[in-house]
């Protein structure tokens, strides 16, 4: 399923070089070559990441299993990458298997949207931001 969604060769940058991703590519191997288009270097990354240099060959290299989801997100930030679009790539949306448990009609509200624009989906976020916003204000 999230592998339809968010396939490697999606992840862009805006600075005019062609940084896409081989399609299929597995985690590690995506996030090598982020990191590379990024100008970041494997030491560099690591420290900014909060892990070890050989930490970061292992993740890169397939040989162990994709760090923790808040860790990805991190990784997402320091590569201007979109965190949910690299956390399900690295198979770890932990946090959403939770949500739609305990919200099953939230399953309802993804198969709507899918079919959605970018800028649609802009939208709609803008919106639900404002609600969330006015449901804190109501909460104070």
């Amino acid at each position: 399923m999230f592998g339809e969604m968010y396939s490697a060769a999606q992840f862009t940058y805006g600075t005019g070089h062609n940084c896409a991703a081989p399609e299929g590519s597995r985690f590690g191997a995506v996030l090598r070559h982020k990191r590379q288009c990024k100008g970041l270097g494997l030491r560099r990354f690591a420290q900014l990441v909060g892990v070890s240099p050989t930490y970061i060959s292992l993740i890169e290299r397939g040989h162990v299993d994709p760090p923790t989801a808040q860790r990805v997100a991190r990784m997402a930030q320091l590569l201007d990458e979109p965190a949910d679009a690299l956390i399900a790539l690295a198979g770890l949306p932990e946090d959403l298997v939770g949500i739609l448990c305990a919200r099953p009609d939230l399953a309802t509200l993804l198969r709507e949207v899918r079919g959605l624009t970018r800028t649609q989906l802009d939208m709609l976020f803008a919106e639900v931001r404002g609600l969330d916003e006015e449901n804190r204000r109501a909460e104070a």
